[in-house]
């Protein structure tokens, strides 16, 4: 890893981590594009990621979160009104992200691999701000869903695909572009949507009003939500726009915005619905299948945007290494530091690995019954093992950092803030360690297919070949509930291990199956077994600087 000598910024203090390409100085992620299929995106990632670390990017991801959204009910003559007022910056993030096609390339794509190049675009723009990722994932998941509806589908699709962002307050049909929402839960229920009481009363074929309340609706100001509600047929999946077929506001009132710990950029809102009209997706009594297909999108985007906010909390702790000196030496060269460091970038560069082969997956998934399979069992796997990570990592990561990384005008604090988010968001970990053991259950492939990408790997390292024998015999057997996150952590560090063995230096892929799954490990970061090679794993990734 290049460092600057100590004299370049003065006064002993690195110099801002701006101006650099957040794609181009990631190795792993760069060869995971190409290697899943998407090399041909490299040029339009290359763009991306030359303006997302820009130093004017970066600034309005400060400003969208010094700034959070507030919440306007009625305007001054006394009329609901209903909105969201953000700050110019959360616009000029939401432009960017629609413009570069977050929210839909794999819709507008054919080429194999929009997937994995969207992905890489998702994690690039997440480490910078995360907040206005929420719409565009919810807007990008929303497609498969809305397939399920072909005629109301196909025109709302076509304003979702748009590279335009518009975030007037008006029909959707007098725009060129649309965001789409989702209100799932109720109070009384969380995660149990089954136990939801918003009663939906048919009034036409498809058309239905709403009424009830949602404890939790993401992105109120989104131009049209997927909504649970139970109609005579059963708890059912709706299309609920902000403005009724007439041209009214819709029944959708804003009670209050939620005053969240992180992800404070974007607006999460408590609803009241007052017969809002709404158009129904899918069969009566088929809600929770007319939305697993999006929900299955949005839990990849979590993998990825916890994959994100881990490698740029590794990045600013290795650029503050690189140019902080203490003690004499620089920290780069504090063996205790380099220990903690190399730990952190085994962390990362597997979390990447993890996410981008899922990517990859979902590319794969509609011609090949195995990648459908993988799909299935690895995105709830992924998505309990990274996202529980998230914080832990992002957490020393601060650390490294000492004092400065405690202080809101550096951007740890933020990722801290945001890094449990994507572990609550669709499912927390029990609810995603259930469903990993209920898709081994009822679907053997799923599990067999995972196994399979594990045992790609098997003769590549001692650790991995007794786990995943291990693993052979006892998955089968136990699927104790009691034991399910024991059982889904262990599938997730062998199925991190395999890609490490088969996509990372040896020397990093040893230390990590030496680590994580020889047991050769403390019960912090920093503790790696004094034979890893903690020069060579910490140099391979340059900060650029």
């Amino acid at each position: 890893m290049r460092v600057n000598p100590l004299a370049s910024f003065g006064q002993n203090q690195p110099p801002p981590l701006v101006d650099y390409n957040v794609f181009e100085t990631d190795r792993t992620l760069v060869e995971a594009v190409r290697r899943e299929g998407a090399g041909w995106a490299e040029d339009h990632l290359l763009r991306f990621g030359a303006i997302t670390g820009s130093e004017r990017v970066a600034r309005w991801g400060f400003q969208a979160n010094e700034n959070p959204p507030v919440l306007k009910t009625h305007d001054r003559y006394g009329n609901r009104i209903d909105e969201v007022e953000f700050h110019p910056s959360w616009h000029e993030l939401m432009r960017l992200a629609i413009a570069h096609e977050l929210h839909s390339l794999p819709w507008t794509d054919s080429r194999e691999g929009a997937h994995v190049a969207r992905a890489a675009l998702v994690m690039v723009a997440t480490q910078n701000e995360a907040g206005h990722v929420c719409p565009v994932s919810m807007t990008y998941s929303s497609i498969p869903a809305l397939r399920a509806a072909p005629d109301a589908g196909r025109w709302w699709e076509a304003r979702i695909l748009s590279t335009i962002y518009d975030p007037a307050s008006r029909p959707a049909w007098d725009k060129t572009g649309v965001t789409i929402g989702m209100a799932m839960t109720e109070r009384q229920g969380g995660s149990d949507v089954r136990a939801n009481t918003t009663q939906a009363e048919r009034v036409s074929a498809s058309e239905y009003v709403l009424t009830g309340q949602k404890w939790f609706c993401s992105a109120p100001m989104c131009d049209a939500f997927l909504v649970l509600a139970q109609a005579p047929g059963g708890l059912t999946c709706f299309l609920l726009p902000r403005w009724a077929p007439d041209g009214r506001r819709n029944g959708f009132h804003l009670e209050r915005l939620k005053d969240k710990l992180g992800n404070r950029s974007n607006a999460s809102a408590e609803v009241e619905l007052r017969r809002a009209w709404a158009r129904r997706v899918g069969e009566e009594g088929r809600g929770v299948p007319a939305i697993i297909e999006m929900v299955q999108h949005t839990r990849l985007d979590c993998v990825i945007s916890s994959a994100g906010l881990m490698r740029q909390a590794v990045l600013q702790a290795l650029h503050h290494a690189c140019h902080r000196s203490a003690f004499g030496r620089l920290l780069i060269d504090q063996p205790v530091m380099r220990n903690v460091l190399a730990d952190l970038v085994l962390e990362s560069q597997a979390a990447t690995l993890l996410a981008m082969r899922l990517a990859g997956a979902f590319d794969r998934r509609e011609r090949d019954s195995t990648q459908r399979a993988f799909a299935r069992m690895a995105t709830p796997v992924a998505k309990y093992w990274i996202c529980q990570r998230a914080p832990v990592l992002v957490g020393e990561a601060l650390e490294c950092l000492g004092g400065n990384g405690y202080i809101e005008e550096y951007i740890l604090p933020r990722l801290y803030r945001e890094a449990p988010l994507n572990s609550i968001w669709e499912g927390s970990g029990n609810v995603i360690c259930l469903d990993a053991l209920r898709a081994a259950r009822k679907e053997p492939e799923c599990s067999a297919a995972l196994i399979e990408q594990i045992r790609s790997a098997r003769g590549g390292h001692r650790h991995l070949d007794a786990e995943l024998a291990s693993l052979e015999a006892e998955l089968p057997k136990d699927q104790d509930e009691l034991n399910a996150r024991r059982m889904i952590e262990r599938l997730a560090l062998a199925l991190e291990a395999s890609l490490m063995i088969q996509h990372a230096d040896s020397a990093v892929s040893d230390a990590f199956c030496q680590s994580r799954l020889g047991r050769d490990w403390g019960r912090t970061f920093g503790t790696l077994p004094v034979s890893s090679n903690l020069t060579s794993i910490v140099n391979q990734w340059s900060t650029g600087s």
